[in-house]
């Protein structure tokens, strides 16, 4: 079912739109500040109730480099002093987290991202994962999905180590670039051998799955020098890759604004880099799951995609959409049961309110029943390239084209267009419009007329 995509130079012009990327539906822009620590409780208790399954995910915030393309939520300094206030906080969220939940709920998804997690020194991380598997139902048999984001510049042989004693198996390691004039313009510089140093030891010391991210759009790259380093990461055989286009917002990022924007490539060099690295990775033998990525076929994801139960969250794809996610850190989301919540984004508001014995939860929304349909139509689409009235109708009691027809018209010139197959049945995404699916997923978001496109990056 799931060939390999169609380039559609045509297509991609007319509807690579800014929208969201819909790791969760109502995205993050919808939340607010009505929503608070009681609503976090009262969810956490039907959580515990059903004994459902968990994701965790931890945010350490801290690098010791800044890289100017960087959107993520970060503390850049060079001390590393600065990391135990902040540890202290996180255990005590842990711990006020954790007495709302059962022993039983065993957590399938761990996930630390940043930041850079490797800032923190061997022994603040055997603390942590101590204090995780005190309060929480970590798997020992090595069969949970335990993943952490890795600066091979921050790591070597004996943290690798550590990360595998600890119960890490996955690993997502951030290159983005190997050219060393990119590197430079965006203040990475990191070399091949680090990065195969670090992919030889997790491989040596036997963690289930490497990831690697790419960016394409940074400044001074161009489709040629691209592509070389696409070859070289193929060489790598990482289990799964990610491809970023850089979304170049200095107004909202201020590291970007050193970015100089005459330096970036134009619109149609960035078409050819993708285009050129699907084709290249396509020859790999390298499947194209969806958005951004890409995965060896005997991948879980690329498995989970052929068995239609590919799923999507906060962390991207998933096979454990089925967990309520815990977020714990400086601007982490919460996803339990229909609510989604947000801890504050600013470190000292997220220490101070711990330190008073109080969540940081500063922000999030609780799912009405549209939103739940909503929800369900896209997570089929972005997933699964596919949406079936008929499970909609029975999960939802609805008619479906009753339901939403105010956009049978645009889904209908998506499908003149041959961006999707449409009849009264069912909606399957062409292979022309699998690289597009965001903008077929934006049809049925009813919020995004609302919205400030320029919060969002382009689909392509």
């Amino acid at each position: 079912m799931l060939d390999a995509i169609r380039w559609d130079t045509d297509l991609i012009r007319r509807y690579d739109l800014a929208g969201p990327r819909y790791t969760s539906y109502p995205t993050a822009v919808q939340f607010n500040s009505q929503v608070g620590t009681f609503d976090l409780f009262h969810a956490l208790r039907d959580s515990r109730k059903a004994l459902r399954p968990l994701t965790l995910y931890v945010h350490v915030p801290f690098c010791a480099n800044i890289c100017y393309y960087c959107a993520c939520n970060k503390v850049i300094t060079k001390d590393r002093g600065r990391a135990l206030p902040y540890l202290q906080r996180l255990e005590q969220e842990i711990q006020l987290i954790a007495c709302h939940l059962d022993p039983a709920q065993k957590v399938e998804q761990l996930h630390f991202g940043g930041g850079t997690p490797t800032f923190l020194s061997h022994d603040e991380l055997r603390q942590l994962m101590a204090h995780l598997r005190k309060h929480f139902n970590l798997l020992d048999d090595d069969s949970g999905d335990y993943g952490i984001e890795i600066d091979p510049r921050e790591a070597d042989w004996s943290t690798m180590g550590l990360l595998r004693e600890l119960g890490f198996n996955r690993v997502s390691i951030g290159l983005q670039d190997l050219d060393p004039a990119v590197q430079r313009a965006v203040n990475r510089l990191q070399s091949l051998e680090e990065t195969r140093a670090v992919i030889d030891a997790a491989r040596t010391l036997q963690f289930r799955s490497i990831n690697i991210d790419l960016i394409y759009g940074l400044p001074k790259q161009t489709p040629d020098n691209f592509a070389r380093t696409v070859e070289e990461v193929i060489h790598l055989q990482p289990d799964r890759l990610s491809v970023f286009n850089y979304a170049h917002l200095p107004e909202r990022f201020m590291p970007q604004r050193r970015i100089n924007g005459n330096e970036l490539p134009s619109p149609a060099q960035k078409l050819e880099m993708l285009q050129r690295s699907i084709e290249q990775l396509t020859a790999a033998g390298y499947r194209y799951i969806g958005m951004d990525h890409f995965a060896l076929p005997d991948d879980e994801l690329a498995v989970a995609q052929e068995e239609s139960t590919l799923q999507r969250n906060f962390q991207g794809y998933t096979t454990h959409g089925h967990c309520d996610l815990i977020g714990l850190g400086v601007s982490a989301i919460s996803q339990v049961g229909d609510l989604y919540c947000q801890n504050s984004s600013d470190l000292n508001q997220y220490q101070n309110t711990l330190a008073g014995a109080q969540l940081a939860t500063s922000r999030g929304l609780v799912c009405n029943a549209d939103d739940r349909l909503r929800r369900a139509v896209i997570q089929q689409l972005i997933c699964n390239f596919s949406l079936d009235f008929a499970d909609i109708e029975r999960a939802f009691n609805i008619d479906f084209q009753g339901y939403f027809g105010a956009l049978w018209p645009q889904l209908q010139d998506m499908a003149r267009d041959g961006l999707i197959e449409l009849d009264s049945e069912r909606i399957n995404v062409l292979p022309a419009g699998r690289l597009l699916v965001r903008s077929v997923c934006m049809v049925f978001d009813a919020y995004l007329e609302q919205q400030n496109r320029q919060r969002f990056s382009r689909v392509i």
